[in-house]
């Protein structure tokens, strides 16, 4: 079988026997239809695979393949699609964690999907990126991206956090929170999700504001365009912090900025052309379907 993809890598996360025995099985099935397969050099450690299948570390998949297979929750995709951003790498999920709103393959349907999807027959499902940088006294320290959010949080010990708000150099509002939310449309149904703001279908050009317990009940989550430049300042608040998804920067500095762009890289998943992401919402979370 000619496939639509020459060089596959796969990418896991294992924390069961099951999740190992899945990572061999779908590497043996692409090698059957005919491409060459990697294992992320980490994973095939992880899985007791590094003899039986070449590997390359995640810095070597971005040039050499043209399609990831990840294994695993939604955390492992977010680290993957950041790592891999600057190749406009296709990836595939194929869920092993709890909610799997972007590893959306169930293990029990992988093989039909993956059959699909490997002969090209795939719906392309293309996300935003959120680019950040935390500037102090005017120099920046940090960058990060992020496909899911950014968060400003209080201390652990600490009260609230006093964060400016700007877009595009207009002011909005100070909130007095427990701390700020900035999410994409994927991470809509993540964090975002939690304090009450609304879900973003993918291809929605917007980022949503949310505060984590505002002082203030009517400050509320709002959707801002991703076209411009949002401006978080901290102007109080002791042992504060800022999150990029999983990437951590401790203790902000009062008067310390993050400020966030779009990010000109996108994320590109794969599915199979039945995928629905109204199906993905309705099936994760759980809502009344009537008769259909």
């Amino acid at each position: 079988m000619e496939t639509h993809f020459q060089h596959i890598a796969l990418v896991g996360k294992y924390q069961s026997q099951s999740s190992r025995e899945l990572l061999a099985s779908i590497a043996q099935l692409v090698t059957g239809l005919g491409a060459h397969v990697v294992i992320e050099a980490q994973s095939a450690i992880d899985a007791g695979l590094e003899k039986k299948f070449p590997s390359l570390s995640m810095e070597q998949i971005g040039p050499q393949c043209d399609l990831v297979i990840v294994v695993g929750g939604d955390g492992t995709m977010l680290g993957v699609a950041r790592s891999l951003a600057a190749y406009n790498m296709p990836l595939v999920g194929i869920n092993k964690g709890r909610l799997g709103f972007i590893t959306d393959i169930s293990p029990s349907a992988y093989e039909e999907a993956l059959r699909q999807i490997l002969s090209g027959n795939y719906t392309e499902d293309k996300r935003s990126m959120i680019s950040a940088q935390v500037w102090r006294q005017g120099e920046p320290i940090f960058s990060a991206l992020a496909l899911n959010e950014v968060v400003i949080n209080r201390g652990s010990t600490s009260g609230m956090v006093d964060v400016s708000v700007e877009v595009n150099d207009h002011f909005v509002t100070n909130l007095w929170a427990d701390g700020v939310i900035v999410s994409t449309p994927t991470g809509s149904t993540a964090y975002a999700l939690s304090v009450g703001g609304p879900i973003l279908y993918p291809g929605i050009q917007g980022w949503i504001l949310a505060p984590i317990a505002p002082h203030t009940l009517s400050n509320r989550p709002i959707v801002l365009p991703d076209d411009g430049i949002v401006t978080l300042e901290l102007v109080a608040g002791r042992e504060s912090s800022a999150t990029f998804d999983t990437q951590s920067l401790a203790n902000l500095q009062l008067g310390d900025q993050v400020i966030l762009t779009a990010a000109d890289q996108r994320v590109r998943f794969l599915h199979p052309l039945d995928w629905s992401y109204y199906e993905t919402l309705r099936n994760k979370l759980r809502w009344y379907a009537g008769n259909n």
